[in-house]
């Protein structure tokens, strides 16, 4: 099962005060949430989908399109909806699960078929950010195998809880999914990069695709 946590979306991208009121960034996470909705719908009905959120935007969204939708109503952390996530489809006797985060508006399903073909029979997948710290995508099977831990720096205690399980780990670098906007720097880029998303059109809409990317962001 695909998993997407979203939290509540009215707080989103407290990093990008500086740049953008909250309004705007609720606009944008909203925006982005609609490019992940959208960006996975080839892949149905071959695969399930579900959104993690107690969020009303996301589960209505996630309803219109046919998603399930498993509640996080403690709504404390990407990593406690998960690990919620992951019981939910263990206990309904799901094999695997792949987590993919709602700020990654350049997805295509493409990019999410080449981490179901590139997953061993056991064992896990993992995409690499694009500032090769955090985890944008975690293919686990059996779909507990380890428990998933994110934040800034996830990446490498990942890649070690994967390989600490002894069975087979993938690391893929997809630009598609590489991508996540959390900082100034990876808007502008957002803003610059081929594509018409939802996201890019806001960021455009807002400036940022004039604006040079800072090295030090």
């Amino acid at each position: 099962m695909i998993l997407i946590p979203v939290k509540n979306l009215a707080f989103a991208k407290q990093r990008l005060a500086e740049v953008l009121e909250q309004s705007e960034r609720t606009e944008l996470a909203q925006a982005m949430l609609l490019d992940v909705l959208d960006g996975l719908q080839q892949l149905r009905p071959s695969h399930e989908i579900a959104l993690v959120s107690s969020d009303a935007f996301a589960v209505d969204q996630a309803a219109a399109r046919g998603y399930e939708v498993i509640a996080d109503n403690a709504n404390r952390s990407e990593t406690d909806a998960i690990e919620m996530a992951t019981r939910y489809c263990v206990t309904r006797g799901r094999g695997e699960t792949l987590v993919i985060p709602a700020d990654i508006p350049l997805i295509q399903a493409a990019a999410v078929r080449a981490i179901f073909d590139s997953a061993p029979a056991q064992g896990t997948v993992l995409v690499t950010a694009a500032d090769a710290r955090g985890t944008n995508a975690v293919l686990r099977r059996p779909a507990d195998l380890f428990p998933l831990r994110f934040g800034n720096d996830s990446f490498k205690p990942h890649l070690a809880a994967a390989q600490a399980a002894q069975k087979p780990c993938v690391v893929l670098d997809l630009p598609g999914i590489a991508l996540d906007i959390d900082n100034p720097s990876e808007l502008r880029q957002l803003a610059s990069l081929p594509g018409v998303t939802r996201a890019q059109r806001l960021a455009r809409q807002w400036g940022f695709a004039s604006l040079p990317v800072a090295a030090n962001e």
